[in-house]
């Protein structure tokens, strides 16, 4: 019998067959990655995979490369829900079926409440409309390939920091209209597989134990029937078992062992009734698993790299199609290669590997071409001379050594050594038990390292440092999870063992980075010895000295010492003399990743004192800035042309490339508005946790809202992107409008006009104003419809139609406890942005009325 067979399976007799013991297991994963096979029954294990810009597979450490998407916030920027669709088909389902994973943990469709938040990225939008559309089109693309997702994180898990304990106090219109209409649409309109709860709280009681989240509302008024999971985030037996959440992962360090849930049965806590209830969800699932992707469960459960050059013709697509043409004064852009004798690329993030944010997102890619690859490649044919300097320091920790290490054989990279203890008590090195090639000085080990191996155990990493070309000082970083030394030809350079600072790196179980300075010989490969034990050391205030069983790590990072002033002044002196300067800055994953949020929305270190200075002496300054949610740009007046490229992926470079020079014309639009300053932000002032608590008191005046309802100019607004052409939007016409069998229907078409000179695509944006008749206050304008006019020729017109259903007029009576349309006249204004409505006019709902469910 093959696993897939279980398609097939008659689940009410496979319960009914269940043990109670059985059925405990099948409640909760086992490992990291798995759900719980049962052999007597031939049940099979379903393996689930990270995924919201790309699957990373098993392991996060040495893990096996893989298509890296652009982020969620980019993929939001496309406003194009056919290219997320072919996104979810030919590279999520895709790839999940390379790394042997039947479901992958994604979408991510919280709110983008404020842009500091850690995991701001991998949504969508600020929008729950648009986040709402988008998620629904990658949930179908991915089904569609027979690999489920598990739509997340349900919900108001808007912030990284004290994210498993506070209390997000929401009310409940904006719980309704704000934060879980995304997924309340793409139940709709995709019906994901799974669902995984939120680590936090809503309104008193975590979401794993929420009754009002999975019983009332995803179950009773949606009518979901899938499968309801948490990763990390479940804090009880009884209460989340009872509360409907069926499935805790993963499997280490869980509630739901054999002894605890039995102990909950005998104590009449759960009843073995609602395990067993809980377990056919699983069951349930592992079919469709079964039905949709057999070859993954009947396969060798081997991880694989594939590139094609159709999937990477996809990658370099979705990238352009993300990227925002933010400003464009005197038609700077697109650059002419064939007029540029020199090209000056400048900025922290032109040579860097930013591939995306950090965390569950990261990965690493099959391949990767940087800003100044894809700017080299562009303007070679040309024979355009490039010119280069970082010009800033803008990491966070030292600088990556992963192409700075070398093995005594030469090969990039170093050798670990995985030692045993004499016992799982003692820090006394016993045997050498493994010896292993490692390319990578990010170690995040998790759970990768050798079976049977002592509790506590020992890795020493050794190899050498590439050559320099002068004698320098260089300066070491060194952040471990665990304890670890850093010695330098013999020589201790980095203690970060015998006392420790307690830091915020792999997931809050990591030190502070320390370091330390050694001089450099030119032409001289010096030894590295890194020492590492999995026990981390005592630190003030905190002596207790955990071992890291599921999170132990490690990274070494270094760079040349320079002075700041002077890096600064070579890059000015380099603009000045070239025809184009591209300064490429930015953040990057250690900036913006899950596990703690962001501080402030400026640019790391010098990088905004880089740009003013380079704009003074180059009138032809391009910025392109690379963050996955909104920073400040205080030098924005001063440069004529800024593109926002979000985080890429893979083909950045590639995709940067083809709008600088013009091979493809931007129509990106903003996923989020861009303040001006961080007090601007609508949930400023109570963002953080104060007291276990996060009060949403923007309450419905979440991001454009926010700005059109204080008439605050946003340093960029919700929905704009300029185009190297330009539209002209008109005859914005309705059809009658049809209130029947509790739903509504209106559709309008817009004319779009190409009045420039060059082949472009145009995003039409419909935001409807609700009646103000009553005595309830409703946001100004909200978005509730758009559509995308491709490829629109020079001189020509396209027809776009909008189509509204019930969820464009309605809103949350919290009177009632039900959606209400009211009785009166509408207003919708269409353009191309949220400050660009141009067309204008009203319709009127004659019959009022009210509904649930979907």
């Amino acid at each position: 019998m093959s696993p897939s067979d279980f398609a097939q399976a008659d689940i009410d007799a496979v319960v009914a067959n269940l043990s109670t013991q059985e059925a405990i297991l099948l409640t909760a994963g086992e490992g990291f990655w798995h759900t719980q096979a049962v052999e007597r029954l031939g049940i099979p294990a379903v393996k689930v995979s990270d995924g919201p810009n790309g699957i990373r597979g098993n392991h996060f450490f040495m893990g096996t490369p893989a298509k890296c998407l652009p982020s969620s916030t980019a993929l939001g920027a496309t406003w194009d829900t056919e290219l997320v669709q072919e996104i979810g088909l030919k590279l999520i389902a895709e790839e999940a079926k390379l790394r042997a994973a039947s479901i992958v943990l994604a979408p991510t469709c919280n709110i983008q409440r404020n842009p500091l938040g850690g995991r701001s990225f991998e949504s969508f939008s600020e929008d729950p409309f648009l986040s709402g559309i988008i998620a629904a089109a990658y949930v179908k693309g991915v089904q569609s390939g027979g690999i489920g997702t598990t739509i997340k994180h349900f919900v108001a898990n808007d912030k990284e920091n004290d994210r498993n304990a506070y209390d997000s106090i929401v009310g409940p219109r904006a719980l309704r209209e704000i934060y879980l209409m995304p997924f309340m649409l793409a139940q709709k309109y995709a019906k994901p597989w799974a669902y995984m709860t939120a680590y936090n709280r809503l309104n008193g009681t975590h979401a794993s134990e929420n009754n009002f989240l999975l019983q009332d509302v995803l179950r009773g008024e949606w009518g979901f029937d899938g499968m309801r999971v948490s990763r990390f985030g479940t804090y009880s037996v009884d209460l989340a078992l009872n509360a409907g959440l069926d499935l805790e992962m993963p499997g280490d360090n869980k509630w739901r062992t054999i002894d605890l849930t039995t102990r909950s049965i005998v104590a009449r806590k759960v009843t073995a009734r609602t395990i067993k209830a809980r377990a056919r969800k699983v069951l349930e699932l592992v079919k469709k698993c079964a039905a949709g992707a057999p070859d993954v469960l009947d396969g060798d459960g081997l991880e694989r790299t594939v590139d094609s050059p159709e999937s990477n013709a996809l990658l370099q697509k979705a990238g352009a199609e993300s990227i925002v043409l933010l400003r464009n004064e005197n038609g700077v852009l697109p650059l002419s290669p064939t007029t540029l004798k020199k090209v000056a690329v400048i900025g922290p993030n032109a040579k860097a590997i930013v591939l995306s944010g950090g965390g569950s997102a990261a990965l690493k890619a099959s391949f990767f071409v940087s800003p100044y690859e894809g700017i080299v490649k562009a303007l070679k044919e040309a024979g355009t001379e490039v010119v280069y300097s970082e010009g800033a320091r803008a990491n966070k920790t030292a600088p990556s050594l992963d192409y700075d290490m070398l093995t005594l054989d030469g090969r990039r990279g170093w050798i670990g050594s995985w030692y045993n203890h004499l016992s799982d008590d003692s820090f006394e090195v016993a045997d050498l038990i493994r010896e292993q090639y490692i390319d990578e000085t990010r170690l995040f080990i998790s759970t990768s390292y050798p079976k049977g191996i002592t509790k506590r155990w020992t890795l020493k990493l050794r190899g050498q440092l590439k050559p320099r070309e002068k004698d320098c000082t260089f300066e070491f970083g060194l952040t471990v999870a665990g304890r670890g030394k850093l010695y330098v030809d013999g020589n201790l350079v980095i203690d970060n063992w015998t006392r420790q600072r307690r830091g915020e790196d792999f997931f809050g179980s990591a030190t502070v980075e320390e370091y330390g300075q050694y001089d450099l010989k030119a032409g001289v490969k010096h030894d590295i010895l890194v020492e590492f034990c999995n026990v981390r050391g005592p630190a003030d205030g905190d002596e207790d000295e955990l071992v890291m069983d599921s999170n132990p790590g490690i990274r070494l990072g270094g760079a040349e010492v320079q002075d700041v002033d002077m890096l600064i002044s070579s890059a000015v002196e380099l603009a000045s003399e070239a025809d184009a300067v591209i300064v490429v800055v930015g953040l990057n994953g250690e900036w913006e990743t899950e596990g703690y949020d962001r501080k402030t929305l400026a640019l790391p270190g010098r990088t905004d004192e880089l740009v003013a200075k380079v704009a003074v002496v180059n009138p032809r300054t391009v910025v392109v800035t690379q963050s996955g949610s909104a920073i400040t740009m205080p030098w924005n007046e001063a440069v004529p042309a800024i593109v926002h490229a979000w985080y890429l992926g893979n083909a950045s470079g590639d995709a940067i490339a083809d709008v600088l020079f013009g091979k493809h014309n931007p129509s990106g639009k903003l996923s989020l508005t861009f303040p001006k300053r961080e007090e601007d932000i609508p949930s400023f002032g109570h963002f953080h946790s104060e007291d276990g608590k996060v009060r949403y008191g923007e309450d419905l005046y979440v991001g454009y809202k926010h700005y059109q309802h204080r008439s605050l100019a946003p340093l960029y607004a919700f929905g704009h992107g300029l185009s190297y052409t330009t539209f002209t939007l008109s005859a914005l016409t309705l059809s009658n409008v049809i209130v029947a069998n509790g739903d509504f229907a209106l559709t309008a078409s817009v004319n779009v006009t190409n009045t420039g000179s060059t082949v472009g695509s145009e995003v039409v944006q419909a935001y409807i104003s609700l009646p103000t008749s009553s005595d309830l206050t409703h946001p100004p304008l909200q978005l509730k419809g758009f559509a995308k006019a491709r490829d629109v020729a020079p001189g020509s017109t396209a027809t776009v139609v909008i189509k509204f259903d019930k969820y464009a007029v309605s809103y949350w009576s919290e009177l009632y406890h039900t959606w209400a349309v009211e009785k009166g006249v509408y207003g919708l204004r269409v353009g191309t942005g949220s400050d660009k409505l141009l067309l204008e006019t009203t319709f009127e709902v004659l019959t009022a009325f009210e509904w649930r469910g979907l």
